[in-house]
């Protein structure tokens, strides 16, 4: 019988469709709200699996509209008291929940600075929703497994199609629409090569380079939640400078390489990696001495990024029950998190 976790995984294609269809409205008026507010810098609110859906709007943002994007800490809000000055800003509070109180009060607090802010949040009505000034339900649906995933990515489908909605970049509004097809394409991918190496390993490596670098990030922590693996994501470029100490034969490298101008860059490191005798494992034919891992092609360079973790969650899935654990019971977590 299928976990919950590989049951929600199967859902993703289905819950991207519903958002773009059933939150449209709510997406045109965000493009439409930030076209007349015309800010000039954006900033993210987010913690966790969403901070990772934030950190690949940045890229996405900053490649797109050549804004600047800077992430807030919640606690300057929550803790601290302290006042920002977001006037010509627009800010964009990511959370599943809705509830944390951290997020919550900065995602307020940066209204209250002077900036449009939204919420990209599963949970409507709910207090993130209630402060911000326009709430985008992402449609994700229930998720019952703790590890998000449906969650994770329609976040960033929403991101990308305010985006588009934003700057009218007919390529980036055809992508998204086309979307949900390349995710059903995407879960037929089969990543089990990296079943045997990791399920035996204590410690790995995830790299990516721009928008991939986010897919890095979700992707170690979803190691550490339901494999009790430690992984670390650095980007390709800063991994030779220190962490590369670590590597040694066998020691797993994973890297997420779109069709986008850093895939060169990836498969440049990855390379230099397997040269170590490293165990290393790539989103593309470009690396010398890897092993290539099955991609979706998208036909974007932004989408073709997001749909890479979508493999990758059923690949972690499988690594879990490989390595005796349970993935719809991690230890230690809970399904809302309400830091203060």
């Amino acid at each position: 019988m299928p976990t919950k976790m590989r049951e929600e995984i199967d859902e993703i294609p289905v819950a991207a469709a519903r958002l773009l269809e059933r939150s449209a409205d709510e997406i045109a008026a965000a493009g439409r709200a930030l076209r007349e507010h015309d800010p000039n810098v954006v900033v993210t609110i987010a913690r966790g699996s969403s901070d990772h859906a934030a950190h690949f709007l940045k890229y996405a943002v900053e490649l797109e509209l050549g804004l600047p994007v800077a992430s807030l800490g919640p606690s300057l809000a929550s803790i601290y008291g302290a006042p920002l000055k977001l006037g010509r800003a627009a800010a964009f509070a990511v959370s599943q929940s809705g509830a944390s109180p951290d997020i919550v009060a900065m995602a307020e607090g940066s209204r209250a600075g002077g900036a449009l802010a939204f919420a990209l949040v599963n949970t409507v009505p709910s207090p993130l929703s209630q402060v911000a000034s326009l709430a985008i339900d992402i449609q994700a649906g229930p998720e019952i497994a703790v590890a998000a995933t449906k969650s994770f990515v329609n976040s960033a489908v929403a991101g990308l199609a305010i985006i588009a909605a934003w700057n009218g970049n007919a390529d980036l509004v055809r992508a998204v629409a086309e979307l949900p097809g390349h995710l059903q394409a995407a879960l037929a991918l089969d990543w089990t090569s990296m079943l045997e190496p990791l399920s035996v390993t204590d410690s790995l490596y995830m790299l990516g380079r721009g928008p991939t670098l986010a897919i890095a990030a979700e992707a170690a922590l979803k190691c550490k939640e339901t494999c009790e693996l430690h992984a670390e994501a650095y980007s390709s470029a800063e991994v030779l400078h220190g962490p590369v100490s670590l590597v040694e034969r066998d020691f797993p490298v994973v890297a997420f390489a779109a069709r986008d101008k850093a895939e060169v860059s990836i498969a440049g490191t990855v390379s230099a990696l397997a040269a170590k005798n490293a165990a290393c494992f790539i989103t593309s034919g470009a690396a010398t001495g890897a092993h290539a891992l099955p991609f979706v092609a998208t036909g974007h360079p932004l989408t073709d990024a997001l749909a890479l973790i979508v493999p990758y969650y059923g690949f972690v899935e499988a690594l879990s029950r490989a390595r005796g654990f349970d993935p719809d019971k991690p230890a230690a977590l809970k399904k809302v998190t309400e830091t203060r």
